[in-house]
């Protein structure tokens, strides 16, 4: 049987009545408590009356409804509201505002939230963020009534942005946004308001290697916004965890006075890499590669090649492709994984490796880039140097992210906020 929903723009505003249905003043705000429950109880209510506004318990709620509010006992005997840490007041907090739909990773405006009676307590149930909600509430009460629901999204999948409620202790969880991509946490900060981005980036703080992948994917606009507030330190931190050639970019994207600093805050491991990509061009091969890479002899054989696969940290998309040298590290041929794991263990890598490596120079551009990957059918490419000696991996995302027009996911409704 479907939930009998409450809207709480029916709520808000609607008299107080007493135990005889005299009107004794009128409900201002609900108050609800989130904690582990996927619909979080309502606690209690706030009334005006008076010119005083007065906490009203939700054992004192004998009836809620758009008729009003019946109380249960005296209503001189209600006390003053004052805000506890952890409460949200829907209609102050929430009503109108952005909230995080995780379900698709989209935000939402509250244009109305839904209410229902289940198991003898009032709880919240969902969200409507269709534009009926503003017309209830800019309507008078006898015809906002006769506006039906939109569609509800589940509470359960909801989550607010806390910097809307000046009740402290309050944050938003880390392991809600953590199942979602990089990619998507990263769309919901571009499409977000400078403080709710900031929420977010706070959140997935709480695991460095998840805030790195969502800088990662943030545009360079946004990238440069969030770190502008940071410390030289904190901004090296995170550096320090995103890929080398990600890092460079960003570098590179920072006020001209602070990429010293920054650079020589990032632990000896990353800051020679970073330093060696920052000599190219952003938009060359040398500046889109990752110096990351697995190259190993050609005497090697497939089951030692296979436990350096298995051991390396090389990032997964530059492993697509096993690189061969010979005693100099000469790039001698390469082996896709597919192949490496269908051939023999004794076999060496010299006989299963294609001769003759498609490779690109450092100083290549996007397009002679875009033509050779596309004419071989290549998902990474090596960048050599004039001794055949690899420099680094150009792969298939690095080149798409330049094709791609400049947010081109908002151009396509990947990140609005539905009316």
């Amino acid at each position: 049987m479907p939930l009998e929903l409450l809207h709480l723009s029916s709520v808000v505003r609607s008299s107080m009545l007493d135990n005889s249905g005299a009107r004794v003043g009128r409900i201002e705000d609900v108050i609800v408590r989130p904690g582990g429950e996927p619909h979080p109880p309502v606690t209690g209510l706030v009334a005006s009356m008076s010119g005083r506004e007065l906490f009203v318990p939700i054992w004192r709620v004998a009836e809620l409804g758009v008729a009003g509010v019946h109380l249960e006992g005296d209503a001189t005997s209600l006390g003053k509201f004052e805000r506890r840490p952890g409460e949200l007041l829907l209609a102050r907090d929430l009503s109108a505002h952005h909230l995080i739909n995780l379900v698709g990773a989209r935000l939402i405006r509250a244009n109305e939230i839904e209410l229902a009676c289940v198991d003898s307590a009032w709880r919240v149930v969902g969200v409507d963020p269709s534009s009926r909600g503003v017309l209830r509430r800019v309507m008078p009460r006898a015809l906002a009534r006769s506006i039906g629901t939109g569609q509800i999204v589940d509470w359960e999948s909801i989550e607010p942005f806390v910097g809307h409620v000046p009740s402290a202790r309050m944050r938003i969880p880390y392991r809600k946004l953590a199942r979602l991509r990089p990619a998507q946490i990263a769309d919901l900060v571009e499409a977000a308001s400078h403080e709710e981005g900031e929420e977010i980036i706070e959140a997935v703080g709480q695991d460095h290697e998840l805030e790195a992948d969502v800088f990662e994917e943030l545009d360079s606009d946004h990238q440069r916004e969030f770190l502008s507030s940071r410390s030289d330190e904190d901004a090296a931190r995170l550096l320090a965890t995103m890929a080398p050639d990600d890092a460079a970019d960003l570098l590179a994207d920072l006020d001209q006075e602070r990429r010293i600093p920054v650079l020589e805050a990032l632990p000896a491991k990353q800051q020679a890499k970073v330093r060696s990509l920052l000599r190219y061009h952003p938009e060359t091969a040398g500046g889109l590669m990752s110096p990351d890479f697995l190259l190993l002899d050609q005497a090697t054989t497939v089951a030692d090649a296979l436990d350096a696969l298995r051991l390396s940290e090389v990032p997964p998309e530059a492993l697509s492709v096993l690189y061969v040298g010979d005693a100099d590290r000469r790039l001698v041929g390469t082996v896709s994984i597919v192949r490496l794991v269908k051939a023999l263990p004794e076999q060496r890598l010299g006989d299963v490796a294609e001769d003759e490596p498609v490779t690109v120079r450092a100083d290549a551009d996007l397009h002679a880039i875009v033509r050779k990957m596309s004419d071989f059918n290549l998902s990474a490419a090596a960048v050599v140097d004039q001794d055949f000696q690899v420099l680094g991996v150009v792969t298939v995302d690095d080149v798409l992210e330049l094709l791609m027009p400049t947010g081109w996911r908002r151009d396509f409704g990947m990140t609005s906020v539905p009316d």
